[in-house]
């Protein structure tokens, strides 16, 4: 799901994942320009996927 997000939504998904300071950044990215957004949400995402796994 929020991979989706990612896509979708890039600040969004990183704010979700817990890490406010890093949704800023990805903010600043975003409206910069969209793609270093969305790929900066996805490597957050599955760093957050990857630490809850164990």
């Amino acid at each position: 799901m929020l991979y989706i997000l990612a896509i979708l939504l890039p600040p969004l998904a990183v704010l979700l994942t817990g890490k406010p300071m890093k949704a800023l950044l990805n903010l600043i990215l975003t409206l910069i320009f969209y793609v270093p957004g969305a790929v900066h949400a996805a490597v957050v995402v599955k760093g957050h996927y990857d630490s809850r796994k164990g």
